[in-house]
């Protein structure tokens, strides 16, 4: 059973990013597995610096984006956020039934905790996914993309991002402050 688990868990490293191909274009963006990796960096060193629980953002990190795995990386304008959701939990249930009972209760409850968006780690965790989408655009820009064409993408972030260390990180990301 858990390596069924496993399986579905690798099957990220196959599901791109569909923000940057629906915006951009862009034939091979990163992985969701790829994104997440650079959370799971990001979310360590902040948690270090900011005292957060590691343990939790870390866990939150990984699991939070889990259920794409079966339904893809599905952006914010091709539902309604309330069926996104849906999708996403009956997913990750399902997804969560390869493995022993104690574990599913420990990570239901870490994945209600972020969906919830209520506790200090799940806010962070939720504006270190914006932060890490202002860094992998400005990689694009660098890959000879348009600065003006991530503009939707930065100014998600800004809206987003409002933890004051994050806020610092984001303009250093912008404007090399």
């Amino acid at each position: 059973m858990i390596h069924d688990f496993f399986t579905m868990a690798a099957n990220l490293k196959n599901v791109s990013r569909q923000g940057w191909i629906d915006k951009l274009s862009i034939s091979e963006p990163e992985s969701v597995a790829d994104h997440s990796y650079s959370m799971a960096i990001m979310c360590m060193v902040i948690s270090d610096l900011e005292d957060y629980d590691f343990e939790k953002t870390l866990r939150m990190t990984l699991l939070h984006d889990l259920a794409e795995s079966i339904t893809g990386d599905i952006t914010p304008d091709k539902i309604s956020q309330e069926k996104k959701m849906t999708l996403e939990n009956d997913a990750f249930d399902e997804i969560m039934q390869y493995l022993p009972a104690e574990l599913k209760s420990q990570y239901l409850k870490i994945w209600n905790e972020y969906q919830q968006n209520d506790s200090p780690e799940s806010k962070i965790v939720h504006q270190i996914d914006k932060l890490e989408m202002v860094l992998q655009a400005k990689q694009y820009v660098k890959e000879g993309h348009s600065i003006d064409e991530m503009n939707p993408f930065i100014e998600t972030a800004r809206k987003e991002i409002t933890h004051p260390k994050l806020k610092e990180l984001l303009d250093h990301v912008l404007f090399g402050k």
